[in-house]
């Protein structure tokens, strides 16, 4: 127990907490925008089954540190480039992040898809089942980065844990407030959607190339342009306040 009460330990926790926490932004918005799409009485249910499952794979993750850092050697190689286990998964929830959001974006501006559902008297694909099912995919690939970069941090393992789960606490707390103020402001919606986007296409990089990706922190540059554009649009929304917002096209369940 005392050697959780080191400096050294303490330092560590609090770091991997922040890091995970600022990691944990893009996962967040995610979550908050795919979860719309149900019911409003089944969000706290499908939050509660996020933090869980979260939880659960960070821990898992954890636990199987030992494969996680082989999972950085290749796999197989394409001419003289190198694919490991990690790069098929940050190419694989790049990509599915890219798709993913394009189609959100498609139908918050288009609704193509709810208007003929609407139209032929049947309700919109949106299930519990399919919204929990997103969630957990771009909940694992996140947690698979965000575990990685933690191994270079922290040298025990349930000073990780411990780490990850007051973590996943603070997101879980925050989410829906984050969502709601996301969803009353469609211009904040497009950005995030637009955030997404940039994440999908690191994620690709990463996936690529991730030694290059490092190098150049391209995360940094993300993050900076997010906060950037969040800014403007705080100073944008304090001088038109008071009139009203585009409407995007939301699913009807």
């Amino acid at each position: 127990m005392e050697q959780f009460l080191t400096a050294e330990s303490l330092i560590s926790l609090l770091t991997l907490v922040l890091m995970e926490v600022v990691l944990g932004i893009d996962n967040v918005i995610f979550v908050s925008i795919v979860m719309n799409r149900l019911p409003e009485e089944k969000r706290p249910a499908a939050r509660r089954i996020w933090m869980f499952t979260g939880m659960a794979v960070r821990i898992i993750l954890l636990l199987c540190i030992g494969y996680i850092v082989k999972a950085v050697h290749p796999l197989f190689h394409i001419g003289s480039h190198g694919f490991s286990l990690r790069d098929l998964i940050m190419l694989g929830g790049g990509l599915f992040l890219l798709i993913k959001t394009t189609l959100e974006i498609h139908h918050k501006l288009e609704g193509e898809e709810e208007q003929i559902n609407i139209k032929n008297g049947n309700k919109p694909a949106a299930s519990m089942l399919n919204v929990v099912g997103q969630i957990i995919l771009i909940d694992t690939i996140f947690s698979f980065d965000s575990i990685i970069t933690a191994v270079g941090l922290a040298k025990q393992v349930p000073v990780m844990i411990i780490a990850v789960v007051i973590a996943m606490i603070v997101m879980f707390l925050f989410a829906p407030r984050i969502s709601d103020f996301i969803h009353k402001h469609p211009t904040l919606k497009m950005l995030a959607l637009s955030f997404l986007v940039m994440v999908g296409a690191i994620l690709i990089i990463e996936g690529w190339d991730a030694d290059k990706a490092h190098d150049l922190h391209l995360k940094n540059y993300v993050y900076f342009a997010m906060a950037f554009s969040f800014g403007v649009e705080m100073l944008n929304m304090r001088v038109r306040k008071g009139s009203k917002p585009v409407e995007l096209k939301e699913p009807k369940l």
